[in-house]
């Protein structure tokens, strides 16, 4: 499932393969965050180009819309023949979110934890499981370790996160503890169901803990008993200061499991992500680049290279100011996406002022190119033996 592909000699950076049901994908691997199973504004297409290699959508989201007993029975039989001949028949058979979003490509799906954390207001956590209202229609739902790994069997997702208890980062010692019970339960409970149903596809834990070591230590003990096929790193990038994530993080990832691939949950920023590849992770998800490229915030280079002399240099744009009203130039000369190819400074502020759809489209595809071009840096820097 994972191989250790080349170790650095400078950092704890590494190389790394990761084969799943739907083809490979190598790390360190930056996933666009496809929620509701689209990348917003993008289609499938868009990420092949700009070379997306797995994306991530959202089990709590799609659990409640479209509804994963609608995703499960979709395949490819409703596409026209041209489109079946560009697609191994094996995948064009296979049922699910793949299918039903038209990317045959690698999927990891959260579990949801994080979504009952951040957007539940009225939610009831018990060992069973948790209750909560949906923010669509106020609806009671329970989501139950079990139920959530159903529902992403349904999904047929490649790579599957066990449901866990996030908490903030104000939260004290003794509800941390709690949450690190419960997180550790739910695992077992999901590794229990995972063979009971002869679940096939990879399954991540998830280490949580806040910003205590000996509750972390607890809680990777409890998780490496099962022996998950990766391992995630949770509960951070809720609100502690970056210094505290830093210093888990840096003294965390090397205590994962080497055979197996390392995931730091909704980090970050370029240089963030460049510190957390240093420090031993493999894989990263966010909203920044879609969330900063639909405010109008574009990352850009500032050379041609995005890493020089072992940190990111860039810089972040904002398109609304007048100053671009008749910029006629490109966006990133160094960029080579359909948006710095195409389309001027002054075009995407047009589109930004005046609010048209084609802008987030636009921006989304850079600020995603940006950081992917980031993360194929980075991989080629360790394989020469400069990171």
């Amino acid at each position: 499932m994972f191989q250790l592909l080349k170790k650095s000699k400078k950092s704890e950076a590494r190389l790394g393969e990761v084969k799943t049901a739907s083809g490979k994908f190598f790390t360190p691997a930056f996933m666009p965050i496809a929620t509701w199973g689209s990348v917003k504004g993008l289609t499938p297409d868009d990420l092949k180009k700009i070379g997306a290699e797995i994306i991530l959508a959202n089990t709590y989201h799609l659990f409640q819309r479209p509804g994963d007993e609608v995703i499960k029975n979709t395949d490819g039989s409703y596409l026209k023949s041209t489109e079946k001949k560009k697609i191994p028949f094996q995948q064009l058979k296979q049922k699910g979110l793949h299918s039903f979003m038209h990317w045959y490509k690698p999927i990891l799906t959260d579990s949801g934890g994080y979504q009952v954390f951040s957007l539940s207001r009225f939610k009831k956590i018990s060992l069973a499981g948790v209750e909560f209202n949906s923010e669509i229609d106020g609806q009671k739902i329970f989501l139950s370790p079990e139920k959530a790994l159903e529902i992403q069997k349904n999904l047929n997702s490649d790579i599957c996160m066990v449901l866990d208890y996030c908490i903030g980062y104000k939260a004290s010692k003794k509800e941390v503890e709690k949450s690190v019970a419960i997180t550790s339960l739910w695992a077992e409970r999901s590794k229990k169901y995972a063979q009971k149903i002869n679940f096939s596809n990879l399954i991540f834990g998830i280490v949580q803990g806040g910003v205590f070591k000996d509750l972390r230590e607890k809680s990777l003990a409890n998780l490496l008993k099962l022996d998950f096929d990766g391992y995630a790193i949770g509960g951070l990038a809720v609100g502690e200061p970056e210094k505290k994530m830093k210093e888990i993080v840096s003294w965390l990832a090397p205590k994962l499991p080497e055979e197996k691939p390392r995931y730091l949950m909704g980090v970050g920023y370029p240089e963030q992500i460049l510190e957390m590849i240093k420090y031993g992770v493999d894989m990263f998800d966010c909203v920044i680049p879609t969330r900063h490229a639909r405010h109008g915030e574009l990352f850009i280079r500032n050379d041609k290279k995005i890493i020089k002399n072992g940190k990111v240099d860039y810089q972040i744009i904002e398109i609304g100011k007048s100053k671009y009203k008749a910029a006629n130039v490109l966006l990133d000369k160094y960029c080579d996406c359909e948006t710095c190819q195409k389309y001027s400074l002054a075009y995407l502020h047009h589109l930004y002022k005046n609010n048209e759809l084609l802008y987030h489209r636009l921006a989304s595809i850079h600020n995603l190119k940006f950081y992917l071009d980031l993360i194929r840096e980075i991989r080629l820097a360790i394989k020469n033996g400069r990171l």
